[in-house]
């Protein structure tokens, strides 16, 4: 009786000892081999509006929050001035034309009548040609850039985007070259997640990502396309005579770093709520999680196509 109860014992030990390995090795797995974080955030590039020519502000055309397509109109400066200079610069190109042609005609005449005429007129005549012909690209030149500050004096969205906070009013003077406006280039979202460098080994370009937005019941899918290909060094700095200093401690316990990963967000994916700044979890897919969001993106497709 002792000897079973002993073998028992054994038993239950060694299965819990196996139950606890195994337990070790799926937490490890779950951990490393399937990367994922908690540490993500939603980024987008956010565009600087600035106006190429100086001037006061006629009207402003959108809102805070406003969605905005590239090239719809943000505001306007005033245009009446660069008007008048494209009308200076064309009057100046006509002028410079006439010019032209009567130096060709001089030209062309002393080379016609060369017996009669001495060699210095028509030497003169030439430069007199060549000088016209320069002047006549000066002042096309010169209209072109009247007619570009006219039509730069229109500030319009450079990107597909949201404009941020609009303290913008007609009246202001608007300044070269001075930030005014700011839009969210809506399709530059991304997700990046920080993940420790210890789990960077199981993550490569291409990779598939589940990605939960916190406060959304919903995950987005995507893909990765980069790992950063540096971090800041915290231990190394850079002396007065840019010689590395290197800090004398060392702390023994090293905690991983975090390194960016940037995943493209799918582009089919419903996109709505995502701003910049917000906080998501990601996780990288295993080939069995990626053949069932693959599968799931399937089963999507397939009621649309029916309809069709």
């Amino acid at each position: 009786m002792k000897s079973i109860r002993r073998i028992a014992s054994a038993s239950i030990t060694i299965i819990a000892i196996v139950v606890g390995l195994c337990a070790l090795w799926y937490i490890w797995t779950y951990y490393e081999r399937d990367p994922r974080t908690r540490n993500g955030h939603v980024r987008a590039d956010i565009v600087g509006v600035t106006t190429d020519v100086s001037g006061l502000v006629t009207a402003v055309s959108v809102v805070s929050d406003q969605k905005v397509k590239k090239g719809d109109l943000l505001f306007q400066v005033d245009s009446e001035r660069f008007m008048i200079a494209v009308q200076r610069a064309q009057a100046n190109l006509e002028s410079a034309q006439a010019t032209l042609i009567y130096a060709r005609q001089q030209a062309n005449r002393n080379h016609q009548l060369r017996d009669l005429v001495s060699r210095q007129n028509i030497e003169q005549a030439d430069s007199a040609l060549r000088t016209a012909r320069a002047e006549v690209d000066q002042d096309q030149a010169a209209l072109a850039s009247a007619e570009l500050d006219l039509r730069r004096s229109s500030v319009r969205a450079p990107v597909n985007g949201i404009v941020t906070y609009v303290d913008l009013r007609p009246g202001a003077y608007a300044t070269a070259g001075k930030g005014l406006l700011a839009l969210v280039d809506t399709d530059s979202l991304r997700i990046e997640g920080y993940f420790q460098e210890t789990q960077l080994e199981y993550i490569h370009t291409g990779d598939r990502a589940e990605i939960a937005v916190m406060g959304s019941n919903k995950s987005l899918y995507g893909t990765v396309t980069s790992v950063t290909s540096a971090v800041n060094d915290s231990d190394t700095s850079i002396g007065s005579n840019l010689l590395p200093s290197i800090a004398p401690n060392f702390a023994w316990v090293r905690l991983a770093q975090r390194i960016p990963v940037r995943i493209r967000i799918d582009s089919d994916a419903d996109t709505r709520g995502l701003i910049p700044g917000r906080s998501a979890s990601v996780a990288i897919l295993n080939k069995t999680d990626r053949q069932r969001s693959v599968g799931a993106a399937a089963s999507k497709a397939l009621p649309a196509s029916g309809r069709s």
